[in-house]
This record gives structure tokens, sequence and C-alpha cells, in this order.
């Protein structure tokens, strides 16, 4: 959604004709023109235009779906060029899209491990 308005902890929205009130205490405070992921009703993510522009493509072709306007003869599949999906990742890219470290090579011919996760910081018991 787009910011239209703003007011303290508050930002009125604007999307595809729709305008929401929408707490921001999460985000921080807000400018007009700034776009926010939100999600009933509270924004969870600032975004810049490039993953806007992504989610709204994703929108619309759940939109398409769900009024049967894609087809499997070549609707969705020309929709689905505007951007990868992480289907589509190998398994470096799709590590770096899921934040973590990429995968560790095993022996010759072996199948990429994923990297260790640390393990948590065990927690001290009271004296």
């Amino acid at each position: 959604m787009t910011v239209v308005a703003v007011e303290p902890g508050r930002a009125h929205c604007r999307w595809r004709g729709e305008e929401r009130r929408v707490d921001t205490v999460l985000v921080g405070d807000c400018a007009v023109g700034d776009r926010l992921l939100v999600f009933l009703d509270s924004a969870r993510e600032r975004l810049d235009e490039a993953r806007a522009a992504e989610i709204d493509a994703t929108l619309a072709l759940v939109a398409q779906a769900q009024a049967g306007l894609l087809d499997a003869a070549g609707g969705a599949a020309a929709a689905f060029d505007a951007f990868p999906l992480p289907s589509a990742l190998d398994a470096a890219d799709l590590a770096a899209f899921a934040g973590r470290p990429a995968a560790v090579r095993g022996p010759a011919g072996a199948s990429p491990m994923p990297a260790p996760i640390p393990a948590p910081i065990p927690s001290r018991s009271p004296e």
C-alpha cells in the first residue's frame, strides 16, 4: 500500500482503490509516498519500489487465477516470466533468498548439504 497521509503511529494508505488506516508501530514513522506491506491493518515492512512491484505482480496473478483467467496453455507461463519464483532458483540463490549462508559442498559427486544452523545458546538456570 502507498502512504497518502500520516499521523502519529498511523498512516492512511491506498492500494487499488482501497483506503485503510494502518498501524505503523512495527515500521516506525512514515512519509507520504512510502510503500508498505500491510497485513490486518498493520504495516509489517517498508518496501522499495522493486519489491512493491513484485508483490503487486504476485497479487495480480492470484486474482487472475481466482477469476479463472490463467490457463495452462500460456497465460500462466507468460505471467510467471515476469519475476523469478523460488522454485526456479538454484541452491545458492535460494539460500540467499532465505537469508541463509550458501550451501556447504560435500565430497565430489555428493549433493550440497545445507550449512549448519548454529546451536542455540543454552539458557542459564537461576541460582
